[in-house]
């Protein structure tokens, strides 16, 4: 979500730490999905809370996973730098088993804070109000250091009575240093359509479509999320998101293999599937755009979804609402905020509404 070249636009570097799995805090999936609740499941998490403190000491293991092998059966995944020089030694004097529970690599690329237009219907465009959301957007100076910065206006939340957009912290909210722009986000601040990354880095060209309401989420809570005032006649009430329509007002929990979709200012509409729960992750965020380091930030209960060729999520996609791949009203799954070429990472969207006090805007 940071600029790249004249617009770098990831916001956050990511570092991968540990991945576990969960207890859902969200409504039940179907009878015999593999949940945090399966016996086999809560079989591998006890070998890896054994394991996983150990074995990230090492730099080239970014993490550890709950997932699946090829027979569908639970295993211990460890997550391998694919670009480190020892790669292959780590490898190798990893176990293939633990007490009955076998232990699969997989090879990544380091994580980090998702930046590249795709094809279809724009999610960069200027829209006629009022908008869908799924689409670019930002906090309207996030200019600093010679980059513009941006995101994406993931979806429609309510809060008392009123509707805000929701969208990540470092995209609303992160800039906390006067240094490259002299000003650092403030209540009130304007919430624009597209972000600044898709009109040359001119507010002019963009629209206002809400202000900024600090939410703080970062780094005190477990959750990268931030919030924008709806401007009256700027946004579709019910909250309906490019390319998906209007969702539910519910939300339903993660599952190992559970098919999802999200809607994004770089990657558009895409589909992929849960492959991981649980996962726990270092996250280093920047004082402002294209600035230094502000701090660490470690995550635990996060949602892991795969995300190869960075088909599913991309730099620029932050803030999208990831949810069930159904074809009316899906339900809330999560709040997409980083990854890698290989995996997706997302909050569970229970736990965003609870920090919040919000509701889903739906049907």
């Amino acid at each position: 979500m940071r600029p790249n070249l004249l617009q770098r636009f990831c916001k956050a570097a990511l570092s991968l730490a540990l991945l576990f799995i969960p207890l859902s805090l969200f409504a039940g999936p179907p009878a015999g999905v593999l949940d945090a609740s399966h016996a086999s499941v809560r079989a591998v998490i006890a070998v890896q809370n054994e394991v996983t403190a150990d074995w990230i000491r090492k730099p080239e293991v970014l993490g550890t996973a709950v997932g699946v092998d090829a027979n569908g059966t639970p295993v211990l995944t460890v997550y391998i730098d694919r670009d480190a020089a020892n790669a292959g030694e780590v490898i190798r004097n990893l176990p293939r088993e633990l007490r009955g529970t076998g232990v699969q690599v997989e090879l990544t690329d380091k994580f980090r804070a998702m930046a590249r237009p795709g094809s279809g219907v724009s999610h960069t465009a200027t829209q006629t109000p009022p908008i869908q959301l799924g689409t670019s957007g930002g906090w309207s100076k996030d200019l600093a250091n010679g980059y513009c910065c941006g995101g994406t206006l993931g979806s429609l939340v309510q809060i008392g009575g009123t509707q805000y957009i929701l969208s990540n912290y470092h995209v609303f909210e992160a800039d906390i240093v006067p240094g490259g722009n002299n000003t650092v986000a403030t209540n009130g601040d304007p919430i624009i359509q597209p972000g600044l990354i898709d009109v040359n880095c001119n507010v002019n060209n963009a629209q206002t479509v809400g202000t900024l309401v600090k939410r703080s989420s970062l780094p005190g809570s477990n959750v990268d999320c931030s919030t924008a005032k709806v401007v009256s006649g700027m946004v579709r009430t019910d909250g309906a998101i490019l390319e998906i329509g209007t969702i539910s007002h519910l939300t339903t929990g993660a599952f190992i293999n559970q098919a999802v979709k999200k809607s994004g200012r770089t990657t558009g509409l895409s589909r992929s599937s849960v492959s991981g729960l649980n996962a726990t992750i270092s996250v280093t965020y920047d004082n402002e755009c294209a600035g230094g380091t502000a701090f660490a930030k470690t995550f635990t209960g996060q949602i892991v979804t795969n995300n190869r060729g960075s088909k599913f999520l991309n730099s620029g996609d932050s803030g999208s609402l990831m949810v069930e791949d159904v074809t009316t009203n899906p339900r809330s799954v999560g709040l997409l905020y980083a990854g890698s070429s290989v995996d997706a990472i997302a909050n569970p969207i229970d736990e965003v509404l609870a920090f919040l006090g919000a509701t889903m805007v739906g049907q």
